[in-house]
């Protein structure tokens, strides 16, 4: 019994150990994701990230100026949305957010080549007083636009895809997505646009005896819809559809806005816009309207135009969206599931908007070379301890317990499923070299004075190279902090497993290392 107690730093460092095995084999462990990982079915519960498996990443700040502190005169943010709208070339209200906030109002505006001039003339114009114009958008349409991407990317299916924010030392912000596994193509077309889907009525109206047509917009939108189906091809025909349901009211003033425009018409209406030459001679349409471009037009049924008519529609409001194939009912449904995104990705690299793709084979190469690195490292430090010390009873634990670190850290990334990138692995590198310098530290203070026979001498030198080593992991883990916090992309990884490798360093490894020297080195054990 008086063994076990004497040596349970050892018996600890054996149960850490045992209990990382059963992290990175066992079937039934594998913690949630961190990050972006593809699930490669391999021997061990190891995810990795981009940099090793293949994948894209895009990294660019959101389209957008702010104006601060606006006066809102009283109005509603709906109201001064749209004043503000007007003011704008080739904006509507969808391109203007305003908020009402506990210390100061905004403004933004989310339209491409919008600058800051433009929008302090227009907060003029519509006579809204107001503070400093800047570039950018405001920490809540930020958060906002992360919250609808990973809906969008969980939604198309995408696994192991996610979004976060990322600010630099100087301030910027930015919007970093990542999908493992996916073309950069694929990645762009989902999250490049806003995802606005509306119903436009186009109808013919007739003005001086002359038939014109006359655009009602945004009669739907994606926050009136309170139910999305998932896309299904059509029975009839070809095409898709999405089948959605309506909010009671905007059903209402929807089924007004058919009667008045005469799409409810007796008979219902046959729609020919999308057909050459038709948008001059249909009748009634609903245009269905994907990031500003009209994807469908169809008519109204004569039963659908009858129940409209009676007023009957808007008690159970549900309805159809068409399509002309299954991609674009499946981008419908995307969007409207995940919502609109109050500002795009500006991905014209002006202002280091980036995206990138690194290949799978790419990836495996990365990996590859990371084993091989890490090899080098474990065999260059194995030779420099043999050749110091030239004792396999100091030289061999000391090899044993530095690898027994990186073997407990890779239990831990396991069991919480934290993807491995090559900044990890750099950490890893980086745990082997501090580890074993630490345990240098101990040989050395221990075996200062030449052998070492007395337990009580032993603990005695131990203590004071611990408190060395103590020091000298404080003093890491407070340099590496900072980095392990602010969102500084792939240094994060880096630093917080530095910071794990020291502090399982000193509560577990440099422990059980001076324990075994003790066995090895002292007579009254």
């Amino acid at each position: 019994m008086s063994t076990l107690r004497d040596n349970w730093r050892v018996i600890f460092l054996v149960v850490a150990v045992l209990l990382s095995t059963l992290a990175l084999f066992s079937p039934t462990i594998g913690g949630q994701t961190q990050g972006p990982v593809a699930d490669d079915g391999g021997a061990t519960n190891l995810k990795f990230g981009l940099q090793l498996d293949g994948g894209t990443r895009i990294r660019a700040p959101l389209v957008g100026v702010t104006a601060e502190e606006v006066e809102f005169e009283g109005d509603s943010d709906r109201v001064v949305e749209r004043q503000v709208a007007a003011q704008l070339d080739g904006a509507d209200a969808a391109d203007v957010i305003a908020r009402v906030g506990a210390e100061s109002n905004t403004v933004e505006v989310t339209i491409e080549n919008a600058t800051t001039d433009d929008l302090a003339a227009a907060l003029d114009a519509a006579g809204y007083a107001h503070g400093e114009v800047r570039d950018g958008v405001t920490e809540t349409t930020r958060a906002e636009t992360v919250r609808v991407l990973q809906s969008k990317i969980n939604e198309a299916g995408l696994s192991g895809g996610t979004v976060q924010q990322v600010t630099t030392a100087t301030g910027e912000h930015f919007i970093l997505v990542e999908v493992p596994n996916r073309d950069q193509s694929d990645v762009v077309d989902l999250v490049g646009e806003r995802g606005t889907v509306q119903i436009d009525i186009y109808h013919p109206v007739s003005q001086n005896g002359t038939r014109t047509y006359e655009t009602r917009e945004a009669v739907l939108t994606q926050a009136d819809f309170t139910s999305i189906g998932t896309a299904q091809e059509s029975q009839v025909g070809s095409g898709a559809f999405v089948p959605v349901s309506v909010r009671d009211e905007p059903a209402q003033e929807f089924q007004s806005a058919v009667v008045e425009t005469g799409l409810a018409q007796n008979g219902g209406t046959r729609c020919t816009y999308m057909e050459d030459g038709g948008q001059n001679t249909t009748e009634g349409c609903l245009l269905l309207v994907v990031n500003g471009e009209v994807v469908n037009a169809f008519g109204m049924s004569d039963g659908l135009a009858d129940t409209m008519r009676a007023g009957e529609w808007a008690g159970a409001p549900s309805f159809q969206l068409q399509t002309r194939n299954t991609s674009e009912a499946q981008e419908i449904a995307i969007n409207l599931r995940a919502g609109a995104l109050p500002a795009k990705l500006d991905l014209s690299g002006e202002d280091s908007g980036t995206s990138s793709y690194i290949s799978p084979s790419q990836g495996e190469s990365f990996k590859f070379n990371s084993l091989i690195t890490g090899i080098i490292a474990v065999l260059a430090v194995a030779g420099v301890v043999f050749v110091r010390y030239g004792k396999p009873q100091v030289a061999l634990p000391m090899i044993v317990t530095g690898l027994s670190e990186v073997y407990i850290l890779l239990g831990f990334a396991a069991a919480i499923g934290y993807p491995l990138d090559l900044s990890v692995i750099a950490g890893f590198i980086a745990v082997i070299g501090t580890g074993v310098d630490d345990l240098i530290i101990i040989a050395d203070e221990v075996m200062a004075e030449g052998t070492v026979k007395s337990r009580k001498v032993f603990q005695s030198r131990f203590r004071r190279a611990f408190w060395v080593i103590g020091a000298a992991a404080a003093t890491t883990i407070i340099a590496m902090s900072p980095l392990a916090v602010l969102s500084l992309g792939d240094l994060q990884g880096f630093a917080i497993f530095t910071i794990l490798g020291v502090i399982i360093g000193v509560l577990v490894t440099r422990p059980a290392y001076g324990d075994i020297l003790r066995i090895l080195l002292t007579e009254d054990r």
